[in-house]
């Protein structure tokens, strides 16, 4: 089957993934794929070499840091600087910079942008099930699928070494994530668009996988514990100061604090106009329900390594019952992508559009109270979604060898998932093959890439001992 490049190739080798799904069958899209290594052959993607000119780490750091919050800049710096982990996980910047010189095969699909190890877990459905998904999607952004597997392949890798696993369990680990990614995509890519579209990686399937009768025994008392809590017994108590009579967040600096001069309780009229803007994004029946609810607090609250010194707020909203009744909502500050010089800009005016409808795409279910809005006082873009609602995020520093590799299979699975939602996942299915020799070349780029990351972390370490960068630890 002989077909021309300019059939299905647009400006700048992207896919035409709409034109393409209306004028070929299932088997020319995967002879499709299947020719693109012609162009991009799978080994291509073993090798990792810097390239001439390849930007200083400190300096992409410092780049990252443009616009965050002054006074958190050092605490920011302390995290990334803890572990060669820890900066992999902060330095997305660093790494999308990395993947745009790396081979891609042209198939675009709605990418994480930061798909690492930790951004995906288990959180509720609107039904109140537990699935597992990608759970950050800040910097995600339409891009070459490649990027995202390889990030989270890379972030197997760095996490083993941290772990202290040995090479052949660490590169055991990357198979497993990859072929899991690779075996997927061929299923998802024989389902029906609405088949797909509804499916979902829930608790029971996950937990049925588990051979290890131990593990599994585990990963059932977690969840179990997790399912249980709620937020006005669980997550009330830990933030709310409800004496005399008032109701506001505590203090708990450096992780959540007023902003100065503002004491708890007081919120201003910009903090309000914004949350009304917010609910002017969500569909009628949801803004509805916040009308249940009145405004009592906002408060800056640092979260994770690479968003910290971002304006990232939580809001304490309480309904007018008799019973406890509070509503946590989580404000994020959204910034450009990552993959935004390398990817082209988003089609959404608004980053807190952009990444709400990264979610949508990605997530078989989503929050029902994600919205964006625009601050009125500083013009920032920022993203709301509720605060821990049944959030189950793993504890990758504790996992063994086989728990990660289990680990690893869910990772893979539900990112070929998010991805063949939004692609052509015929075409990738096609390009990625029956054979693992995809799979092993990605496990040639993780090391290669973990022994790049390890270098990066070293020079933020330089950079913090010679008083270039400014660091606190906790």
């Amino acid at each position: 089957m002989q077909i021309k490049k300019t059939e299905y190739f647009r400006t700048a080798g992207e896919l035409n993934n709409q034109q393409i799904n209306s004028q070929y069958s299932y088997a020319e899209r995967r002879e499709m794929g299947k020719k693109l290594r012609d162009v991009c052959p799978r080994t291509s993607h073993a090798t990792w070499q810097p390239p001439e000119g390849r930007p200083d780490p400190v300096s992409l750091v410092e780049k990252a840091d443009e616009r965050r919050v002054p006074e958190l800049l050092a605490l920011r710096h302390g995290r990334m600087a803890k572990s060669a982990f820890t900066f992999y996980r902060g330095g997305a910047l660093n790494m999308a910079t990395d993947l745009a010189n790396t081979p891609v095969s042209g198939i675009r699909v709605q990418c994480c942008g930061d798909a690492h190890l930790c951004n995906f877990g288990g959180f509720a459905t609107p039904e109140r099930q537990i699935i597992f998904s990608i759970n950050d999607l800040d910097e995600t952004l339409p891009a070459p699928w490649e990027w995202d597997i390889k990030r989270l392949a890379a972030s197997f890798m760095v996490a083993s070494r941290d772990n202290g696993f040995s090479k052949a369990d660490a590169k055991d680990t990357v198979l497993t994530c990859v072929r899991s990614y690779r075996e997927w995509m061929s299923e998802f890519s024989m389902m029906k668009t609405l088949e797909r579209w509804y499916f979902a990686l829930y608790s029971d399937m996950l937990i049925s996988g588990i051979k290890d009768p131990d593990v599994r025994r585990r990963v059932i008392k977690r969840l179990s514990k997790e399912s249980g809590k709620s937020v006005a017994e669980d997550l009330y108590p830990k933030l709310v100061n409800s004496e005399g009579g008032s109701e506001f967040i505590k203090d708990q600096p450096p992780t959540i604090f007023h902003w100065k001069d503002h004491k708890p309780g007081e919120v201003d009229d910009f903090v309000i106009n914004s949350y009304n803007n917010y609910q002017k994004s969500l569909v009628p029946a949801y803004s509805n329900l916040l009308n249940s609810y009145q405004l009592k607090d906002a408060a800056l609250k640092v979260v994770g390594v690479g968003s910290v010194g971002t304006a990232c707020w939580v809001l304490l909203l309480t309904a007018n019952n008799a019973n406890k009744d509070p509503l946590f909502l989580q404000v994020k500050e959204a910034r450009a992508s990552v993959l935004e010089p390398f990817a082209g800009k988003s089609r959404f005016g608004n980053d807190g559009e952009r990444i709400v409808n990264g979610y949508r795409s990605m997530q078989p279910y989503s929050d029902i109270l994600l919205g964006w809005t625009t601050g009125e006082m500083d013009s920032r873009h920022y993203f709301v979604r509720q605060l821990r609602d049944i959030k189950i995020s793993a504890r990758v520093e504790t996992f063994s060898p086989a728990v990660m590799d289990i680990y690893a299979s869910w990772c893979g699975w539900a990112l070929a998932l998010s991805h063949s939602r939004s692609g052509d996942s015929a075409m990738i299915s096609g390009y990625l093959g029956k054979s693992d020799t995809f799979d092993k070349a990605i496990a040639a780029f993780s090391v290669s890439y973990a022994d790049q990351n390890e270098q990066d972390h070293n020079s933020i370490i330089r950079a913090i001992r010679n008083g270039k960068l400014e660091a606190v630890s906790e």
